[in-house]
């Protein structure tokens, strides 16, 4: 019981550890003093609470354009309007932006000026999910801790997009379309910190290569995956939470080792197409191999 009960408290930590800093952050406390001219600087089409003086919110709106950022502002909130570009010139005093939601717009990459978001030298959280992106945008602001891209139509990660990234905790990539071929050897090098790596509902027919080192969970549901390579998980020591439901594994797939991995606590390998269970650790906490061809003796 004492063990189940440290795994479950471990494994919040972790799976929550990366939203802390917001939870955090949203409710620092500010003297309303030093905000007497907000009424005035406050974008007509926005909403700026008396009571939040840091953040900025201009959602659901219809805007197509962002409008200009009070230098003020920590958080903004731009998500469900008809956004398609990305300009420098709005963001050209919001020295102390720490996020910025974007998601359920019409943005593309060429709709993203060139260092227009690498100029946010303090910028912590980006989402970009739901919008019309094809690659990965870059440069980013080596200050980023989490990057939220999941349902656009990315295919294409930029030699050298993550190379800066080194703060990078969280990168979600699900629900894109994502090829084997749009990774080469050193595509996450540079991910020093990256905990959070989600690529589920692409079209990967391989693992991934060269995930970075601090990698602990890794998240491959709804691909077409049919092998692993042997000794693939030496290189992510930690990885405690794995995630290959739906996918196209088959025993001969599977390293000779299985996923004797002592850093695996969870494991999910639903609705594969394996026919015995696989070796695995005394370590493991949880197992899920529904929907196989596995059959009791």
């Amino acid at each position: 019981m004492a063990t189940t009960i440290c795994f479950i408290i471990w494994a919040v930590f972790i799976t929550d550890s990366v939203w802390t800093r917001t939870v955090r952050q949203v409710y620092e406390v500010h003297d309303l003093e030093d905000w007497t001219a907000q009424d005035l600087d406050c974008p007509r089409e926005c909403f700026c609470p008396p009571s939040f003086p840091t953040a900025l919110y201009c959602e659901n709106r219809g805007l197509k354009e962002i409008p200009a950022i009070p230098s003020r502002i920590w958080y903004l909130y731009l998500e469900n309007n008809l956004i398609e570009t990305i300009p420098e010139k709005p963001f050209e005093n919001a020295t102390q932006l720490r996020w910025i939601n974007l998601n359920k717009n019409k943005i593309t990459n060429y709709g993203i000026e060139k260092g227009a978001l690498s100029q946010l030298k303090k910028l912590l959280f980006l989402f970009l999910e739901d919008n019309e992106l094809e690659e990965v945008p870059s440069p980013l602001p080596r200050s980023l801790e989490q990057l939220q891209l999941a349902r656009n139509k990315v295919s294409r990660i930029p030699q050298g997009t993550f190379s800066n990234l080194e703060n990078l905790t969280l990168l979600d990539l699900q629900h894109n379309k994502l090829l084997d071929n749009a990774f080469q050897r050193d595509t996450f090098k540079g991910l020093k910190n990256l905990m959070q790596l989600n690529m589920a509902k692409n079209a990967l027919r391989n693992m991934p290569p060269r995930l970075p080192a601090n990698t602990m969970q890794l998240f491959l549901d709804n691909n077409s995956i049919e092998g692993i390579p042997e000794n693939y998980f030496n290189v992510i020591p930690k990885v405690a939470f794995l995630r290959l439901n739906h996918n196209k594994l088959s025993d001969a797939g599977l390293p000779s080792s299985g996923f004797d991995v002592s850093s695996i606590l969870d494991l999910q390998l639903s609705h594969n197409q394996l026919t015995k269970v696989p070796r695995i650790n005394a370590h493991l906490q949880h197992l899920h191999l529904d929907h196989n061809k596995i059959k009791s003796k």
